[in-house]
């Protein structure tokens, strides 16, 4: 399959911003979804910007984005690239897109001498995991991803 991997710039957001919508349907998370395209543009263009993405195209067609910051950790005393969001459209998924979207994102963390690579898999999603497993993905058995919303961090703050 003929498609384009580029950097997300700012006349792509409308195609993120549509696709994250068909993420949030597809993980029943909708209801969580505070972003506007406004707030997007604003995360992903900004300078410096708090994340980046990149965005597939086949011909002019988006059919697939990631997007990812960087973390730091102690015990390597360097920087880690973790990817908070990676989609590919159902009707171009199983056609190689989602690893070299994998691929790319590893090459930038070389590139960057990132000393992990991490994202997070839903729990029920067996097809990502096993997808995850097949290109060297190692489910962490003994983490947990925790979680505290903005009022948990506000009440905390005022305890």
């Amino acid at each position: 399959m003929d498609f384009n991997i580029k950097p997300i710039k700012k006349h792509d957001i409308s195609h993120v911003y549509a696709m994250i919508l068909e993420l949030a349907k597809l993980e029943y998370l909708e209801h969580e979804l505070e972003l506007t395209e406004e707030l997007l543009q604003t995360a992903l263009t900004s300078d410096p910007s708090p994340a980046e993405g990149l965005i597939v195209y086949k011909k002019n067609y988006p059919i697939a984005y990631a997007i990812y910051f960087h973390s730091f950790s102690t015990f390597q005393a360097r920087r880690c690239m973790y990817l908070e969001d990676i989609y590919v459209r159902p009707d171009f998924r199983g056609k190689g897109i989602g690893k070299a979207l994998l691929k790319r994102l590893a090459q930038i963390a070389v590139e960057r001498d990132c000393g992990r690579f991490e994202w997070a898999v839903l729990a029920w999603n067996e097809p990502a995991i096993q997808f995850y497993k097949s290109i060297g993905g190692e489910i962490q058995p003994d983490y947990r991803l925790c979680r505290m919303s903005e009022d948990g961090i506000k009440k905390l703050a005022c305890e």
